[in-house]
């Protein structure tokens, strides 16, 4: 369909050029000065109608938009869909005019209607771009969709549309069918995918990622190799970004999910609870049996009292039934301080209100080292925050380590260079007085 009439067309640039001979010039330069005078006028109108194209429809449609409850249509306006929609009305319009400047040039209409043909391509190109674009923001708007790696999928459309794009604008330029590209293509199809490796992998990652969901847009994940520890904010094609707690950005090949082994803690998440799992070392030599003045002494405090009560009954009946001779700690059973703390802890921690009591709970001993007799603490806190975590886990062990001299035991620690400097002062004075 033509939008100018040939008949127009021809009358225009007749009008234009018979205007432009009575300056006295040749034939040739008034040919030449009627196309510039034509070209410079048609852009002049393609801008002015490109230009109340926007304002005016846009405008309209804002108004409709602003009344309509959906946000699909909000989304077409900020991903400027309307805008590509419009820049190709200009260009259809060009496309027509195009014989009419170039009347006294023939060779120039092939290459300006090429032009005009590729900026056709590429604006369309760029429309659906922005259309796939508006989709995925409207997928981000719906719960079920809020955590899957949507970008990757818009990636792997946007090479998709600049691929045709670019096989279209060279089937332009050459002449050629799209299909002879393509065929050529096939034989190079091994560099092909040697250029485009990255990404292969990353589309064929995201899609086992989002298959097995093995990670969300929001979990937090802990990538050593990488330096990665915070939460996941973006999962393209290519990378997944990393926002870590000292607010960094840590980008992760998105292959590097498959290959490599990370730690996520969506379970901790979805649970409620963060696990505490540290040990005290205690100083093994500071472990003995209690005498009876310590357990009465003991018995004072208020959460330990009903257990040493117990067990001492326990122990007692035990030790009477079998004839136990108490003149030797190593007969019979006995309560020892490192005992009695380890219940300590249990029962206080137990009854802290900041420890999940419907998870995993326990007050253990660890295989004893050169550092001493750990006792490690296996819990839950009942918040997921980091902060809160660590307050609580800090108040715990404040607190456990404060007792530690009530039960007579010691905490392992390495000697400091003053207590070396001790060692040696108190060497040296011993020499002096056998000197003396």
């Amino acid at each position: 369909m033509e939008i100018l009439d040939k008949n127009l067309q021809s009358e225009l640039y007749r009008s234009t050029f018979n205007l432009i001979s009575k300056t006295g010039l040749s034939n040739y330069f008034t040919t030449i000065i009627t196309s510039v005078v034509l070209t410079v006028a048609l852009l002049l109108i393609l801008y002015v109608i490109d230009f109340l194209l926007r304002k005016v429809l846009l405008l309209i449609v804002t108004k409709f938009i602003q009344k309509s409850e959906t946000k699909l249509d909000d989304l077409l306006i900020e991903n400027k869909v309307l805008r590509y929609l419009i820049h190709l009305v200009p260009l259809v319009i060009a496309k027509d005019a195009i014989p009419l400047i170039f009347k006294g040039f023939p060779n120039w209409v092939n290459i300006a209607l090429q032009m005009i043909n590729i900026t056709q391509v590429i604006t369309i190109g760029l429309l659906f771009s922005a259309i796939f674009r508006t989709f995925r923001d409207f997928l981000r708007t719906k719960k079920s969709f809020v955590d899957k790696p949507i970008d990757s999928y818009l990636q792997v459309i946007n090479i998709l549309v600049f691929f045709v794009t670019g096989i279209l604008i060279f089937s332009i330029l050459t002449g050629q069918s799209p299909i002879t590209f393509l065929v050529s293509l096939g034989a190079a199809s091994a560099v092909l995918m040697l250029v485009f490796k990255d990404t292969i992998l990353g589309f064929v990652a995201s899609i086992q990622v989002s298959i097995n969901d093995m990670v969300r847009v929001g979990d937090w994940i802990e990538m050593t190799k990488y330096g990665a520890d915070g939460t996941v904010i973006e999962i393209n094609l290519g990378t997944v970004k990393v926002q870590n707690f000292d607010k960094t950005i840590t980008t992760i090949p998105t292959y590097a999910l498959v290959s490599d082994s990370f730690r996520n803690y969506r379970g901790m998440q979805k649970a409620g609870g963060r696990r505490i799992k540290r040990a005290l070392n205690i100083k093994m030599s500071s472990v003995r049996f209690l005498t009876e003045n310590e357990i009465e002494e003991l018995k004072k405090i208020q959460i330990l009292r009903e257990y040493i009560v117990d067990k001492t009954n326990e122990i007692k009946d035990y030790n009477t039934n079998n004839n136990v001779d108490p003149t030797v700690f190593a007969n019979g059973r006995r309560l020892t301080n490192v005992g009695l703390y380890r219940q300590y802890i249990k029962a206080y921690t137990f009854n802290s209100p900041k420890i999940r009591k419907d998870m995993m709970f326990e007050v253990r001993q660890l295989q004893p080292t050169e550092h001493g007799l750990p006792l490690e603490l296996f819990m839950f806190a009942n918040t997921i925050l980091w902060n809160e975590y660590e307050v609580i886990m800090a108040d715990i062990f404040d607190h456990i380590i404060a007792v530690v001299p009530l039960f007579n035991l010691e905490i392992f620690e390495s000697p400091s260079s003053k207590d070396v400097q001790e060692i040696a002062e108190a060497i040296k004075i011993s020499k002096l007085k056998a000197q003396d």
